[in-house]
């Protein structure tokens, strides 16, 4: 199977999936029958297009003209829920838009809030309790490797600064910076009384 197809396979697939299992995404999906949204992916160089009815269908391929087209890179798309947001994305040359802007607005709310429910989906399989305490085992797993990452890295720091002299501490590089405003005022005061000096000679 080619790569293209795959890849809008498994968007359309897990897209649909997880609008399905959600109301509000259905009804939000309703909004948007009928229209036709091609998005161009600056990140991969790919243009993806939405036709959007019962269902959401995705091709990589597409010859009609679609309703709205944005290019962009991925991590832009959750700005676009804010109208003053787009405005502001198109003057930094984020995004291109061409068409309904509020077509895109309720594109990039639809695709933000598909999250997948991973607690729900694990108590299909293992039930509610089970689901429940892997879920949370999981959080708190992640919660202790990330602050166990913000220790070492705080620890690193204080080694490089500190132990290695690698690097100033904030202290010292504050302590510099107010002495070389101290001899910048003196500089100035001597340089004004010298100005004084040579007017009266």
């Amino acid at each position: 199977m080619p790569f293209e197809p795959l890849v809008t396979a498994v968007i359309e697939t897990t897209l649909n999936t997880l609008i399905k299992d959600d109301p509000e995404l259905g009804r939000r999906l309703a909004r948007l029958k009928g229209q036709v949204i091609q998005v161009h992916l600056k990140e991969v160089n790919k243009t993806l297009t939405f036709v959007f009815s019962q269902q959401i269908d995705v091709l990589a391929n597409y010859e009609g003209e679609p309703d709205c087209y944005l290019s962009l890179n991925l991590s832009v798309l959750p700005e676009l829920r804010e109208q003053a947001n787009i405005t502001k994305l198109i003057k930094q040359d984020k995004l291109t838009l061409e068409g309904d802007i509020q077509l895109a607005q309720k594109f990039a709310q639809l695709m933000t809030d598909c999250k997948p429910d991973i607690e729900e989906w694990l108590s299909r399989a293992t039930g509610d309790v089970v689901a429940h305490s892997l879920v949370k085992g999981a959080t708190q797993v992640g919660q202790f490797m990330k602050s166990q990452a913000i220790k070492r890295q705080n620890q690193l720091g204080q080694v490089i600064t500190e132990e290695w002299k690698l690097t100033p501490a904030p202290l010292e590089v504050a302590y510099f910076c107010d002495q070389v405003d101290d001899v910048k005022s003196h500089a100035s005061r001597l340089e004004a009384r010298l100005n004084q000096l040579l007017e009266r000679a």
